[in-house]
């Protein structure tokens, strides 16, 4: 057997050279000349490349007993073999160019339906995806080879064709020689996972052409430049170029018809610029005509006008300076893997327009096809990235082992020219990336000296060779220097605090962006607000790319019949590395999380900022447009309600610049407790394709009156009747008209509260410094290693407190009733704790004030996951209103996208329902919060300082224990949190840890509250 696929000589059998993605098309009217063969095939699934049946091939094969397996697809997610999931790891012994001997092996078979080909006329057979090596056969004759998983394979099949029915066979290979540069942080799937077509050309056609656009210096003309590559030369035969900006004939060519290639240049004076703000298209459109005129072939595309280029130590489009608010993108969906629809695409494409971001990084490798025409269409710059990483040789430290070896430079460098070559007429495309996470060595600079002589017009883009240059600087303890294959200085989780000292170097001629950052795994990321403040301090920091657009959850059912999305480990795979697939903005099924809205405010293109002198200034933020496609309009609110709004005309603030305005509201008269704030929104003024009028692209608060709180809780006294204190052998009872209390004698806590008879709890208030941990308390707090480590808070014992009440006084003051609680709380096995002082004070009129004082002792950790109360209320009390900051999850280093305001919701929708169960539904800087339910409510009012809130239906415990939503299980009751301070969230999980201003550190603290039944 002809073992191609791990024979590193081998990287392909009569595939075709690499050429750019279009569909030629048979007429003017559009009738493509193409048939795609997606759809059911007949399939088998063997162990290995032995166990595969012999002679499947042949036309007269029978294939009854074989299944059918949906073409686009993985076969793991049809119950063949088992999906996958590794960041780093190889999933089989790092042994190059060796695979297992257990190489599971898909075969396929189908037929399809071929007119008489006219004489002269070419057959080719494409495959855009195959994962990861394959053979094909057509009508029982070996038509080729091709490995590379996500770059496509053409065969010329003209001889082996007939007219009627035709016999395909393809033979897949889940491993290959090519798996072990093909160790991206995702899924190890395997298949035909992308469109399969049979094109029938005519005896002379367009094989490949290039467009370049070059605009003049002033950024003003341009030249349309086209170079064209025919099947072959032919003296009878020409190609007419015609350029059109809508209907309109702007620019005409002639080329003759040549294999080794030809071009033609057509000059247009200002044409319509392409960005991301403005992707203005224009269509280029190439007729081979014969000796006669006739035309026989026909291709039609968008082209886009814009340039690209490295100018005084930044990157320019257009002339201009742009800033990257970018994302990584895998192709996923959680049915169908990297199978992804049209659909789905144009999904993704609109939620990133509509959420403020501009730019892409198709990480980490070529996406589908369509993919770029939705982002020429709607405008997104992208970072193009060759299918090519190998970040499993980190694990036996020789991370550059293949980047090194010559042997690996051909296969290296197919990547590259199949990427570039697929993809070079995206105007979208700004920059071609080199992979991802392979160290550095000479095949990648072969790769990036190919690609800037193949397309000198846009920029190289490599991370590892920064890496390695910081690591070789830090060494020799001397400065870092600017990278030489790539066009900029780019780095992943580089932290706010380095970003800034590279900002502010003078001595780089390379601009800097972060390829990744803000790692956005389950609850998080925090700290977003100070990159983007690092980004607009410095010109050199040219934006960046969080991690990652998607949860790459794979949508699951139980045995009794539970939906959920799997990760690692939940196909009994082995190694894995867990729920690290699960960092994206979306959730799977491309639900937004609170990190998009997150986002999307930080890197608003608007800013509204405030003087000492009444007057509000707007910063144009976008690097093209003006703001003549806003709207805006202004709200004053007192705690909630808008009492003045009104609409701003004419404002026309050029980008890039700003503008001082006056907003005519009128002076609001507010009580001291009242909080008083000015809010202006902009929105889109008319319909675009990517959102309908009235999208809010922008807001911004500003405070006019704050609110007072009130301070040291007085002793009250009012005219319901007294309070009666009885002592029990268990507990002490406190009673009044409306009001009945009962604490525990022996631990002094509140067992019992009525309100008219009615119950506003379950258990009373105690101290609670844990959290459900976040995944970046999880795989934080130490370096990261390759699966969750106990966090430094465990080691501490946290997680698992006991209390010691040392004394329970109770005492009567007039008509208020004191109950004071000394108690230690500390874990088991360790010589820390915190001594904590609980006073209650109840008025007859119901309200409990408390007073909470923590001093610790000890020993203690550094930091604390929270400090609060926790107490449970009845199941009936669902709906819950406050007023501070809403209406989403905020924490102290993720709360920019949450305004001030009255708030409403019922307990259910309090939760974010991320796909691995963490901490989750706080809600920050909060003055008051009610929870209610049948003829009851009980309020907490903040003393002094405001508090945070959490209030659900599941326990912590229940949180922490449970790995799947469908884990959790609803409680009895309803559990209310309020939390003094809580520990920030970060971006550990493969990031930063919580900046300094956003830490809770152990050390005294005072609270207190009002608790309020009604």
């Amino acid at each position: 057997m002809q073992r191609d696929w791990e024979d590193l000589t081998t990287l392909q059998r009569n595939r075709r050279a690499a050429r750019a993605s279009f569909v030629s098309q048979s007429e003017a009217g559009g009738a493509r000349n193409v048939t795609l063969l997606n759809g059911d095939w007949k399939f088998h699934y063997a162990p290995s490349p032995e166990e595969a049946p012999e002679g499947f091939h042949a036309p007269d094969f029978s294939d009854a007993n074989w299944d059918t397996l949906a073409v686009p697809s993985h076969w793991q997610l049809h119950g063949y073999g088992r999906p996958h999931y590794t960041n780093v790891i190889y999933p089989f012994p790092v042994d190059p160019p060796n695979i297992p001997s257990e190489n599971p092996t898909g075969s396929y078979r189908r037929t399809f339906e071929l007119a008489e080909v006219p004489e002269g006329h070419t057959v080719l057979l494409a495959f855009e995806g195959v994962d990861s090596a394959f053979h094909v056969w057509v009508n029982g004759q070996l038509a080729g080879y091709s490995q590379g998983s996500r770059v496509p394979g053409e065969f010329d099949v003209t001889e082996l064709v007939n007219a009627g029915t035709n016999h395909i066979a393809v033979r897949v290979y889940q491993w290959s020689d090519g798996s072990y540069i093909e160790d991206q942080d995702m899924w190890w799937m395997s298949g035909i996972f992308r469109d399969v077509s049979v094109q029938v050309k005519p005896p002379v056609y367009v094989n490949d052409f290039f467009v370049r656009t070059l605009l003049d210096e002033e950024y003003r003309d341009a030249v349309c430049r086209i170079d064209v590559h025919t099947n072959r030369a032919e003296e009878a035969y020409t190609v007419d170029a015609y350029l059109y900006d809508g209907a309109e004939e702007i620019g005409t060519a002639q080329l003759p018809a040549d294999s080794s290639g030809t071009s033609a240049d057509m000059h247009v004076a200002n044409p319509n610029k392409w960005s991301a703000e403005s992707p203005y298209l224009y269509q280029l459109v190439l007729v081979v005509r014969d000796d006669s005129g006739e035309e026989v072939d026909r291709v039609v595309h968008d082209i886009g006008f814009r340039s690209v280029e490295l100018k005084g130590g930044v990157f320019l489009v257009n002339g201009v300076p742009i800033t990257l608010k970018g994302v990584n993108r895998h192709d996923h969906d959680p049915e169908t893997g990297r199978a992804v629809s049209a659909a789905r695409m144009e999904e993704d494409v609109l939620l990133m327009k509509q959420n403020n971001i501009n730019a892409v990084r198709t990480a980490h490798y070529p996406n589908a096809p369509a993919f770029y025409d939705l982002c020429n269409r709607y405008g997104l710059y992208v970072i193009d990235e060759a299918d090519l990483e190998c970040h499993g040789f980190d694990v036996i430290n020789d991370w550059s082992q293949l980047s090194q070896d010559p042997e690996w430079k051909e296969a290296y460098l197919d990547r590259m020219v199949r990427m570039v070559e697929r993809d070079k007429n995206h105007p979208s495309i700004i920059m071609w990336s080199l992979g991802n996470e392979s160290g550095f060595g000479p095949n990648h600079q072969a790769m990036a000296d190919w690609a800037k002589d193949r397309d000198p017009g846009r920029l190289v883009h490599y991370e590892g060779e920064t890496r390695q240059l910081m690591n070789e600087a830090a060494v020799r303890n001397q400065p870092d220097q600017d990278p030489t294959a790539s066009d900029v200085f780019t780095t992943m989780y580089t932290s706010v605090e380095v970003m800034d000292r590279l900002g502010a170097r003078t001595d780089y001629e390379k601009p800097h962006i972060l390829c990744e950052y803000a790692h956005a795994m389950g609850n998080g990321p925090g700290g977003l607000k100070e990159y983007w403040e690092a980004i607009r301090r410095h010109d050199r920091l040219q934006g960046g790319f969080v991690w990652e657009w998607i949860d790459q959850g794979i949508l699951s059912t139980t045995d009794d019949g539970k939906k959920y999305f799997a990760y690692g480990g939940d196909f009994g795979e082995y190694p894995h590395d867990g729920n690290f697939v699960i960092d994206g903005l979306l959730m799977p099924d491309r639900t937004p999380s609170p990190a998009l809205r997150e986002y999307k405010k930080i890197i608003q293109p608007i800013w509204m900022e405030a003087d000492n002198e009444g007057n509000y200034r707007i910063v144009n933020e976008y690097d093209f447009l003006g703001t003549e496609h806003l709207a805006w309009h202004w709200q004053v609110k007192i705690d909630g309600t808008t009492v003045q709004a009104g609409e701003l005309r004419g404002i026309e603030v050029p980008a890039r610049t700003s503008q001082l305005l006056s907003i005519p509201y009128e002076t609001v008269e507010a009580e001291a407790g009242e909080e008083v704030v000015l809010s202006v929104e902009c929105s889109l003024k008319e319909d675009t394709p990517w959102a309908p009028a009235g999208h809010e692209i922008a807001w911004s608060e500003h405070v006019l009156q704050e609110a007072v709180l009130p301070g040291d809780m007085p002793v009250e006294s009012d005219s319901a009747s007294a309070l009666t204190v009885t002592r029990t052998p268990t507990e002490w009872i406190i009673s009044g008209e409306i009001t009945h209390l009962a604490f525990c004698r022996q631990t002094g806590r509140m067992n019992a509260w009525t309100h008219n008879g009615e119950p506003l709890i379950e258990h009373g208030p105690k101290l609670n410094l844990w959290r459900a941990p976040i995944d970046n308390d999880r795989w934080g707090q130490k370096e990261w290693k390759p699966v969750p480590s106990e966090t430094t808070w465990k080691l501490s014992g946290l997680h698992y407190l006991l209390t010691r009440t040392k004394k329970v006084e109770v005492t009567e003051h007039g008509e208020v009733v004191y109950v004071a609680v000394q108690e230690s709380v500390a874990p088991p096995g360790l010589a820390w704790g915190m001594d904590v002082d609980w006073t209650y004070i109840i008025a007859p009129s119901g309200t409990v004030d408390i007073d909470v004082s923590v001093v610790p002792h000890g020993d203690y950790p550094e930091t604390l996951p929270r400090i609060g109360m926790e107490w449970t209320v009845p199941k009936s009390m669902q709906q819950v209103d406050w007023l501070g900051l809403g209406p989403g999850e905020a924490y102290r280093d993720s709360r920019q996208s949450v305004r001030r305001g009255s708030w409403s919701s019922p307990v259910p929708e309090l939760m974010t329902p991320y796909i691995f169960p963490q901490e989750n539904g706080n809600r920050h800087n909060v003055r008051e919060v009610t929870i209610k339910g049948g003829a009851v409510s009980l309020t907490a009012e903040a003393r002094g300082e405001r508090f945070d809130f959490t209030i659900q239906e599941y326990t912590r415990e229940n949180m922490e224990q449970a790995r799947h939503r469908h884990e959790l299980v609803k409680a009895d009751y309803v559990t209310v949190q309020l939390d003094h301070q809580q520990h920030g969230l970060g971006s550990a999980s493969c990031g930063p840890d919580v900046l300094e201003p956003y830490r809770l550190y152990t050390e005294p603290f005072h609270f207190q509250l009002r608790l309020c039944g009604e």
